[in-house]
């Protein structure tokens, strides 16, 4: 399961339609609606400075997120589209959709080095060149997994570490469909700089 799911707060927009979002971005809001998950469609307003907070911190489109309003159960929800100001690029609607455990998503998962002080390559000057902090992953809602772990103890100057290196939970896979590079053990400068002079040579 994912560890911190993180909240995102809103209120519940009385009236629909062009006249309450305009009131609404006159009080500083930013309109936006949740739909599926079975449920009827529900206009909601945002803080305009939190929203845009939350844009900044990144990858807004593609994590999950925990809905809270106020009188009303916390729903899962991914964000489906952030509408702008063709001027200047300030979010003026946005649409979430509800998500049932069931539902399958593309998600990217942060990933964990660990062991470190073990790992061989590194004690002898090797650099670890990460290509992917991050992999997308095609996962259940209700099963995601909050991180993947690479394990570095062994590893040798020279080892490159590839998706297939990563035991995957259950039912989860990778969105692009070959095994791709995650991070690899460079050789130290100086070794690199001698071993291209020999090559000169």
């Amino acid at each position: 399961m994912a560890g911190e799911i993180p909240d995102l707060v809103a209120e519940v927009r009385t009236g629909t339609g062009k006249g309450a979002a305009r009131q609404a971005r006159r009080e500083q809001l930013v309109p936006g609606i949740v739909y599926g998950g079975g449920a009827e469609p529900l206009p909601i307003n945002f803080k305009y400075n939190y929203l845009l907070a939350q844009l900044k911190a990144g990858r807004f489109l593609s994590k999950l997120l925990n809905l809270k309003i106020e009188g009303q159960e916390d729903v899962r929800v991914i964000c489906r589209g952030v509408q702008r100001d063709v001027v200047k690029g300030l979010p003026t609607h946005v649409d979430l959709m509800r998500l049932r455990r069931t539902t399958r998503i593309n998600l990217f998962i942060p990933v964990d080095f660990i062991n470190a002080e073990k790992c061989v390559g590194l004690k002898r000057g090797g650099t670890l060149t990460v290509v992917r902090p991050e992999v997308e992953l095609n996962v259940l809602a209700g099963d995601i997994p909050e991180k993947l772990v690479v394990d570095l103890e062994g590893r040798k100057i020279g080892d490159t570490i590839t998706i297939s290196a990563i035991t995957l939970p259950e039912g989860t896979k990778a969105t692009i469909d070959r095994d791709f590079v995650i991070a690899n053990i460079a050789a130290p400068r100086a070794l690199a700089a001698a071993d291209d002079e020999e090559d000169a040579e």
